[in-house]
Parts: C-alpha cells; sequence; structure tokens
C-alpha cells in the first residue's frame, strides 16, 4: 500500500512511535555521521576556537594521528572544516565564518599547500 496522508500511521509513518534516540538521530544526522562515520577523530571542542590558525594547527594534528579517515591527512581535515561550515553555516555569525574561512588558508599552508 502507497502511503498517503489518510494511511501515512497504518503505513508505519508515524514518528511518534520512533525512540528518541531515533528522533535525534534524524533531526541531527550530521552530528551522526561525525560520530560515527569514519570521519577522524576531532580534539573536543575544535570550531570552538577564536584563532583562525589554531583550528588549523588542531584539525591538523588530529588528521594525522587519526587511523579513521580514509583519504590523506590534508583531505580529511579540509573535509571535516567543510563539513563543519556546510552543516552551521547559517547559524554562524559573520565574524565566525569569517574565522573558519581563514582556517581552510591557514590548513593550507599548515600543509605546505598552495592557497
Amino acid at each position: 500500500m502507497k502511503p498517503t496522508p489518510s494511511n501515512r500511521k497504518r503505513a508505519g509513518h508515524d514518528s511518534s512511535h520512533a525512540s528518541k534516540s531515533q528522533q535525534h538521530a534524524k533531526k541531527y544526522w550530521s552530528a551522526d555521521v561525525t560520530e560515527n562515520s569514519d570521519a577522524m577523530d576531532l580534539e573536543d571542542a575544535v570550531f570552538k576556537k577564536r584563532s583562525a590558525a589554531d583550528i588549523a594547527k588542531s584539525l591538523k594534528r588530529s588528521a594525522e594521528k587519526s587511523k579513521r579517515r580514509k583519504g590523506t591527512p590534508f583531505q580529511s581535515a579540509m573535509s571535516m572544516l567543510t563539513f563543519y561550515i556546510n552543516r552551521a553555516g547559517k547559524n554562524l555569525s559573520e565574524a565566525r565564518l569569517r574565522t573558519l574561512d581563514n582556517a581552510k588558508q591557514e590548513l593550507r599552508k599548515a600543509f605546505g599547500r598552495k592557497p
């Protein structure tokens, strides 16, 4: 039976029956990806650091140390930074977004890449 507005509850599409953790995972899928995927292990509150250079250094350390990455350390670090910016983007202030964008440049420098 194809779910329609009138039979969704019968078809198992009623979210009130989902557990709290299932509802939380649906609402915050990006947190679930970060915690349970092969994403690298990050230092606590790395994206809350004030300095772009400090963010880049922390990401570099984590990427080089982590066994939970698939690409190169540079790719993993840049990927995590971009992932965070994309997921939090609407809620970031202009100043915070500027700091995180500057962290990309610092990360390129830290890995000896061209800006």
